[in-house]
């Protein structure tokens, strides 16, 4: 079990991403994970709503999904039972996933994969791409079910060496991601979808540059610097993170003050200088937001 969102991300270092938890909960959810060599599978179970920010490291690429749609991968968002993920090298993402959904996804070594894959599918795969890929498959329940299997396998006294099942893995994801075309299908909302990440995501980073000066912007600071209207401001959270604006901005600075509560020690940093550090001025009201999202006091995570 999972209580932190930080803690989340730390148990898979082989990608940098930061992950904020969006809806309350004293639990995130759970990680499984199984190395085999040049592959690791990892199963992830959310118990809040979180959002993923990272990028792809050089050499890695990753097929990437959900059990349930109503994921959004960056720009796409997840409507059906057949779609699948791929994400190559040195590509960014941002990925919300909802309380109670279940997601999946196999890293590999690009090269390994691309060569592969360029045998089974010379015409689709002899250009590889270069951002996120969008694929719809009707083996996605298939791959699922075979996931499922390779952990149980994993977890059994009598688990296979894990040269099997790594071959096994390889060859099955490999099968699904090259039995259809690449950019067999676009999301109708994309452009629309994009538009409202970069508003987002350029409010997000205006905020924390400011905070890191210790200055909490307001709305029309905001709107200022981005040269949108409150109204365009709203909407493109709404669309991005299903929050507003300050709802959103509030739970991302709850999850810097308790990364940093974590992380520096009860020696080091008192609740009132995290508090402070990212904007929350009134001690009494960071405290009960702060319980209210993550199920406990940030005096109990100091001394965790």
């Amino acid at each position: 079990m999972i209580r932190d969102a930080a803690h989340q991300t730390a148990l898979q270092p082989w990608v940098p991403m930061d992950c904020h938890q969006l809806s309350s909960g004293d639990r995130v959810g759970q990680v499984d994970i199984l190395e085999l060599g040049a592959e690791r599978l990892v199963r992830e179970r959310q118990d809040a709503a979180v959002q993923k920010l990272g990028i792809m490291p050089a050499g890695l690429c990753t097929i990437s999904l959900s059990r349930i749609p109503n994921v959004r991968f960056s720009e796409i968002l997840e409507t059906d039972d057949q779609s699948v993920f791929f994400l190559p090298e040195n590509t960014e993402f941002d990925v919300h996933v909802p309380c109670g959904i279940e997601t999946a996804y196999v890293s590999f070594n690009q090269d390994d994969f691309l060569r592969a894959a360029r045998i089974l599918d010379p015409d689709g795969w002899e250009t590889a791409p270069r951002q996120l890929t969008w694929l719809q498959t009707p083996r996605k329940a298939a791959l699922w079910a075979a996931i499922d299997q390779w952990f149980r396998l994993a977890a059994g006294e009598a688990a296979p060496p894990a040269g099997v099942l790594q071959k096994a893995l390889f060859e099955t994801v490999l099968q699904v991601a090259t039995a259809v075309p690449l950019n067999c299908a676009s999301d109708p909302s994309a452009s629309t979808r994009r538009r409202a990440m970069g508003i987002a995501r350029a409010a997000s980073a205006f905020i924390e540059g400011r905070l890191a000066e210790d200055h909490l912007p307001s709305i029309i600071d905001i709107c200022q610097e981005l040269r949108v209207s409150r109204r365009a401001l709203q909407y493109a959270f709404l669309d991005y993170a299903g929050l507003t604006p300050l709802e959103y901005l509030r739970r991302v600075r709850l999850n810097g003050a308790r990364k940093l509560l974590r992380e520096s020690g009860p020696q080091s940093i008192t609740v009132t200088e995290a508090a402070m550090r990212f904007g929350f001025l009134h001690l009494g009201r960071f405290a009960l937001d702060y319980k209210a999202l993550f199920g406990e006091s940030p005096s109990t995570t100091r001394t965790a």
